[in-house]
């Protein structure tokens, strides 16, 4: 798979709504963000505005101060054409997620061993989860669940357990004794709780109806999500990190 480490042009997303909701403005977790990125010794591109590229990993977090640091060899070309630009931005990745800042007041500073290139610690940072690309099992014991009026029977409410989830769209496990759905059918306001602090509302679109294990009593339900709002969106990437996380920590168990 090729990972795409240029930076997405943010006047290409559209309106200043759309922007916002990829935008990380909340100092707290732009720091988490970060030093995920610093523990994790995640490869970060530089991409200066005259075209230079360089490939480093952030050294040093320093919130008090309001400065970062990234490594850096002297002796490539690329970090002085970085450092001599005009602009610059990062881009790393947390799994399928794509992480993205301005690097400001970029300067190289010279220790006894190291050479860093030191700049501000950016105000805010863009997260881009892919559509469709990753999905993440949700944790059973949150108890995930979509609820919903039946779209043919509206008197009917559903509770059903949501199976997977991506940032574009889930799956519902549909029990087999229940009225079927039909391809293509829109599931309106759709309250979907993934945990006790992630409550999302929308719309879902049902596209795909699979069998699954016998022991199972039903059907899986693939939906696109759509209509979030920019907040609901974020609680929903936030909801993905995060259980990216505690899966890996789960099989380390």
């Amino acid at each position: 798979m090729t990972i795409d480490t240029q930076p997405a042009t943010l006047d290409a997303l559209g309106q200043p709504g759309t922007i916002d909701s990829f935008r990380v403005g909340d100092p707290v977790e732009v720091k988490s963000l970060l030093k995920s990125l610093m523990d994790r010794n995640v490869t970060i591109n530089l991409n200066g505005s005259d075209g230079s590229v360089y490939s480093t990993t952030l050294w040093t977090i320093d919130p008090a101060q309001g400065k970062i640091a990234f490594t850096a060899d002297l002796m490539a070309p690329a970090v002085q054409h970085l450092v001599e630009a005009e602009e610059a931005v990062a881009v790393g990745y947390l799994d399928q997620i794509k992480l993205q800042f301005d690097v400001a007041d970029r300067m190289l500073v010279h220790g006894r061993q190291h050479c860093v290139l030191q700049a501000a610690m950016p105000r805010e940072l863009f997260r881009f989860q892919r559509r469709n690309a990753y999905r993440v099992r949700t944790l059973e014991r949150s108890a995930p669940t979509a609820r919903f009026r039946h779209p043919a029977i509206p008197d009917m409410v559903l509770e059903l357990r949501v199976l997977d989830v991506s940032v574009g769209g889930c799956a519902l496990l549909m029990p087999s004794d229940m009225p079927m759905f039909e391809p293509g059918v829109n599931i309106n306001d759709c309250a979907i709780e993934l945990d006790a602090g992630t409550l999302l509302r929308g719309t879902l679109v049902v596209h795909h109806v699979t069998s699954i294990q016998p022991h199972a009593r039903g059907v899986r339900l693939g939906c696109e999500l759509l209509h979030l709002d920019p907040e609901a969106t974020r609680m929903l990437q936030r909801y993905i990190d995060q259980t990216q996380k505690r899966r890996r920590m789960l099989s380390l168990d």
